[in-house]
């Protein structure tokens, strides 16, 4: 071959890595973002990256793209390696037509994920656009099209992750909230259906862009967003972080690291972590903290439902899924909000092979018209139905409260958890104490001179004889009450013995779980 052939094929490549030009890459720099290439050197494995698709590009015909340039149709698509396991990825151009989608685009975003659906590993995808690309039309929509079917059906064999790190308007949001885990960057990224300009023309009201579907709000008040990152360098950090928990795909398990934390490690601090009064609050992600192998939890949708958290650690280098109430918060109680993100978190948990260990400290459901009138019936049976369908070991410990229905839906031996434990703290009865002596002794308070001193002490004798871990334990409900320090050996025991476990559902299509 020529040496003007390499040249020419060089410089080529050089006019497309080039983006956008220098004065958009400022632009995109001064705005406080990294380019789409600049954003896969941070993500991936130094030297890993191999691009495909460099030389795609629109079609000169669609209206007024005939003299258009458009390096690599504004997005970078190709493979490479995180902590040396294969990925495949897009990153959307800003600086190329803002990052438009038209045909081409589509296209090359599908090619990788047919890729990763036959190879089995993670698609990532960097999302920074301005939406569809008007000058194409329809080619544009079909193109969303085709991405939102391969999302649907890559959906629990695959694990996919969605970083939005600019805008991500229109009908591109579906693609991020149909993919396992959204990333936002506050200050820079925003997602929305409709922008503040329609929202104030068919609404009258007046919202700004970070207002309507920045960071915080996704991450607090949707729970679109999962994770909320400081800028772009801490996006991509983050999900080489995530992946550290996440097997390639629903046929693997986890990847196990080596231990650093001792296996036989107990904590004499969680003997005395929860408060003798029952009413008073203690920090369960302490708890958490204490019990997996140090610095290894991971919260997931930490700002969004906070009565309840999930996560992923580590025990004894095996990755778990962690699912836990937080009495700091509505007392731990689950609602709406909490029942919706647990019961997706059990999901996620259940396709990939991740055992499940859940901490319980529920008092029950949220009582309350709104709640009522809103599906607290529905979504509360969301996360039964996804415990029941779970698969996975699942590993419960009930460090106080266990109330009611709530009780049986937080993975109780009743639907199929492989191991119960209880702390001695643990109250496991149908209602608390002080609802229950209302209801059982109406009478004898409406009657008593002193109904104060009459209610305390049934009150006492009812805590006394049932609000105990005794009787469940007596029925085999809950396999052994632990002193909480033996919590970490007596979980990292359990997951080793079920590391084998082997269990089938009915033959079916698929269930239907209560949206």
């Amino acid at each position: 071959m020529s040496d003007d052939r390499i040249a020419d094929l060089r410089a080529r490549k050089d006019r497309i890595r080039a983006l956008g030009g220098r004065e958009r890459i400022q632009r995109q720099h001064d705005a406080g973002k990294l380019t789409a290439r600049e954003r896969l050197d941070l993500l991936l494995d130094p030297g890993s990256f191999v691009e495909l698709d460099m030389f795609a590009t629109h079609q000169a015909h669609h209206f007024g793209m005939e003299r258009v340039e458009a390096p690599a149709d504004g997005v970078v698509t190709g493979y490479g390696t995180i902590h040396g396991r294969t990925v495949y990825l897009f990153s959307q151009d800003f600086t190329v037509l803002g990052g438009s989608l038209g045909e081409a685009h589509a296209a090359k975003i599908c090619k990788v994920m047919d890729l990763a659906m036959r190879t089995g590993a993670p698609v990532i995808g960097l999302n920074d656009s301005g939406g569809a690309r008007i000058q194409e039309g329809v080619a544009s929509l079909g193109g969303y099209a085709e991405i939102f079917y391969r999302n649907t059906m890559a959906s629990g064999v695959i694990p996919q992750i969605s970083a939005i790190m600019g805008p991500c308007a229109g009908g591109a949001v579906y693609s991020p909230a149909i993919t396992d885990f959204t990333v936002m960057v506050r200050g820079t990224s925003y997602m929305f259906v409709t922008g503040p300009q329609v929202v104030r023309t068919v609404t009258r009201e007046e919202v700004g862009f970070e207002d309507l579907g920045g960071a915080e709000v996704h991450a607090s008040k949707s729970g679109v967003a999962h994770f909320v990152a400081e800028d772009d360098a801490d996006c991509l950090q983050l999900i080489r972080r995530l992946l550290g928990y996440l097997p390639q795909n629903n046929l693997e398990d986890p990847p196990q690291s080596s231990a650093e934390d001792d296996p036989a490690r107990m904590d004499d601090g969680l003997n005395t972590l929860v408060p003798d009064d029952p009413a008073k609050p203690y920090d369960m992600a302490e708890v958490i903290r204490r019990i997996v192998d140090a610095g290894s939890f991971l919260d997931v949708h930490g700002h969004f439902a906070q009565n309840i958290i999930t996560g992923f650690a580590r025990l004894d280098g095996r990755p778990v899924g962690i699912v836990a109430q937080q009495p700091q918060v509505l007392a731990g109680v689950l609602d709406i909000a909490s029942s919706t993100k647990g019961a997706r978190f059990v999901r996620f948990c259940d396709a990939f092979n991740i055992p499940l260990v859940t901490f319980v400290d529920v008092p029950g459901f949220l009582p309350g018209v709104g709640q009522e009138h809103s599906g607290i019936i529905r979504a509360g049976a969301k996360l039964l139905y996804a415990y029941c369908e779970a698969t996975v070991p699942k590993l419960t410990v009930v460090t106080r409260k266990a109330y009611g229905g709530a009780y049986d839906v937080m993975s109780s031996r009743h639907i199929r958890g492989d191991l119960n434990l209880a702390w001695p703290t643990a109250e496991i009865a149908v209602m608390g104490p002080e609802g229950a002596i209302e209801i059982i002794f109406r009478k004898e308070l409406a009657e008593a001179s002193d109904p104060g001193a009459l209610r305390a002490q049934l009150v006492a004798e009812y805590r006394a004889q049932f609000a105990t871990p005794y009787i469940a334990a007596a029925r085999g409900y809950i396999d052994d009450v632990i002193e909480p320090r033996e919590t970490r050996p007596r979980l990292i025991s359990a997951l080793a013995m079920l590391a084998s476990k082997r269990q089938s559902l009915p033959k079916k299509k698929h269930g239907n779980i209560p949206l």
